[in-house]
């Protein structure tokens, strides 16, 4: 069985996006896969956070992990800083990673630019995000478009370790979702829905109340045509309320497209604010329950522990490759 591994950031609400493009995915990979899904805090706090709001946002993520179906029989569930090897082989990717190829990631030019100074660690967390994924022998990495720079470094990171030191790692694929990759603003449907977005009708996260979901899709922006159709250059808004009817319901663009020919855009938003809520309400039910019992602090633990075995082998490899401490049998 192959191994995936995927980290998300404690920072922010999950957005109905990160749900379709990631977690939603994640469910079935589950099955097929031998998973890693890790909580990244020690990613997060390359940017400044409030320390109880993190605390707050590690948990969260956790339970909502667990509200959308992963299974801590079947996944490794954990969160990064519970794992100290992520910090010691991150540090030992970083001695072998070059400041150039650094400073050419996208995401730091995106997070720096227009700052007065920013953190160290937002110019070499990539090295940590590299240590993340070899720990585990990782086969295939589920990103987005605005991460496959980053499983580019990863890649050329893991042949560099094992030209110079000792063919130790697997050099990992990148798989991007084939479906809900990028579902956009609902709001400005030319760019991807953010949970950093200041426009709080752009996005909807998986906690809003259901009535506030309603209201977001029915206050979307389509256009003046009152055409329920598919085309991404002329409708970019009805195209994407389109591609998230269809994730939910199963339904094929063609299909929904016949069901509302002749109708217009009402009756097609206040029935996609139902398909969307039907799936939503059960996650926020048995996201409320974990947040409220020790059952997930205790999948946490577990998860840790599972973790910690995996990564403290591939961390003495790395250690006796670059003849690190004693060498010890």
């Amino acid at each position: 069985m192959k191994t995936i591994f995927s980290g998300i950031q404690p920072s922010g609400q999950i957005t109905l996006g990160n749900y379709i493009g990631a977690l939603k995915q994640f469910v079935e990979l589950q099955n097929e896969y031998n998973c890693y899904f890790c909580i990244v805090d020690q990613h997060a706090i390359t940017v400044p956070q409030e320390r109880l709001e993190l605390r707050k946002n590690i948990r969260s993520l956790a339970a909502l992990y667990l509200a959308v179906g992963i299974n801590p029989d079947k996944a490794t569930l954990f969160i990064q800083s519970e794992v100290p090897a992520h910090a010691q082989a991150g540090w030992m990717m970083q001695c072998i990673s070059y400041i150039g190829e650094l400073e050419r990631m996208t995401q730091f030019k995106d997070k720096s630019a227009g700052k007065d100074a920013v953190s160290a660690a937002l110019l070499t967390y990539p090295p940590l995000m590299v240590a993340d994924i070899l720990l585990y022998n990782t086969d295939l990495v589920p990103v987005g478009e605005d991460q496959k720079q980053h499983l580019e470094l990863t890649r050329d990171l893991a042949e560099r370790f094992n030209k110079k030191y000792n063919d130790i790692f697997t050099i990992p694929e990148v798989s991007i979702p084939k479906v809900g990759a990028r579902i956009m603003s609902l709001q400005d449907p030319t760019k991807k829905m953010s949970k950093s977005d200041a426009n709080n009708k752009a996005s909807i996260r998986l906690l809003d109340d259901l009535k506030q979901i309603e209201k977001k899709i029915k206050s979307a922006v389509t256009d003046s045509e009152g055409i329920v159709k598919y085309d991404q250059a002329n409708k970019p808004g009805v195209s994407n309320l389109l591609s998230i009817y269809s994730i939910f319901s199963g339904k094929t663009i063609s299909e929904i497209e016949s069901i509302y020919e002749g109708k217009g855009y009402g009756d097609f938003k206040s029935d996609l604010a139902e398909v969307v809520i039907n799936e939503i309400k059960p996650i926020q039910e048995r996201y409320h329950e974990l947040m409220e019992s020790s059952e997930l602090d205790e999948i946490l633990d577990r998860g840790a522990e599972k973790a910690q075995v995996v990564a403290n082998k591939m961390l003495k490899k790395m250690e006796n490759a670059m003849g690190l401490g004693r060498k010890r049998n």
